[in-house]
This record gives structure tokens, sequence and C-alpha cells, in this order.
């Protein structure tokens, strides 16, 4: 498991922008918990893609308080368009499934339109569309 974890710190740096050292940490945490799990695809014994997916108590239109959630899913550009994603995403539902999860939620940035019509291709369908915000609270 420890060169899975290397592998998944690394493929995680491009989808969240942090260090292999801070995706280690956060990993480290969330493999602590029972209802995470994640999933690298490797090509020629190349880690290739990964998907995330982690229990939530709210998702915005599932049916219940308890669903899984897509946290993330990424694929080289060089390996996209080739099934990963979807392969992926089978290996997610499955372990949602086997959680006892009726629904399986995901997001995506409003202007991610890739993403959009991917989510449209895998049976996904929009529930809601928000922007976020922030407030500094300075001292």
């Amino acid at each position: 498991m420890p060169d899975e974890r290397d592998s998944l710190a690394v493929l995680r740096g491009n989808l969240w922008p942090h260090t292999p050292a801070a995706h280690q940490s956060e990993l480290d945490r969330l493999f602590a918990d029972p209802g995470f799990a994640a999933f690298v695809a490797e090509r020629h014994g190349r880690p290739v893609a990964f998907a995330e997916v982690r229990r939530r108590a709210y998702v915005p239109g599932a049916a219940a308080p308890d669903t899984a959630f897509l946290e993330g899913i990424w694929v080289a550009p060089d390996h996209r368009r080739q099934g990963i994603a979807t392969a992926l995403l089978h290996r997610v539902a499955a372990w949602a499934r086997q959680q006892g999860c009726e629904d399986l939620g995901s997001d995506a940035l409003l202007d991610n339109t890739v993403s959009h019509a991917w989510h449209h291709s895998m049976g996904f369908s929009e529930v809601e569309r928000t922007v976020s915000y922030i407030r500094r609270l300075a001292d």
C-alpha cells in the first residue's frame, strides 16, 4: 500500500495544488476513515489515473443522508478517452453500493464543461449550481 499511496499523492497534485508531502499527510487522515476509498489505475506499470470517494452526511439531491461522493477523479491527458475514468467510476460505484449507499454525488467547477459532459454521459443528473465565497476573518 505505501507505493500506491505515494502514487496517489503524486496523482492528486494534478487535480489539487498541494505538495506530495501535504497530500501524504491528508491521505494518512483519509485512509483512517472507513468511509473513504481511493483507486489508482495503471498502464504499463505506471500510475495514470485516480478516483477518490467518501461517504458524506449531506449531498445535494441525494435520497438518503449517508451518501457516497466522488471527491475527485483525474486521468493523465495522454490516457484520456480510453475508458479509464469509466472503469474507475464503476469501481467507485461498486464500493458505494457495498457501503449501503443509494446515490453517488459529485461536483465540478462551473466553467469545467468537459467534466459536465462526462458526468452527464456517466448518468449523473445536475441538481444545483452554486458559487462559493470566502471572507477572511482578520484579527
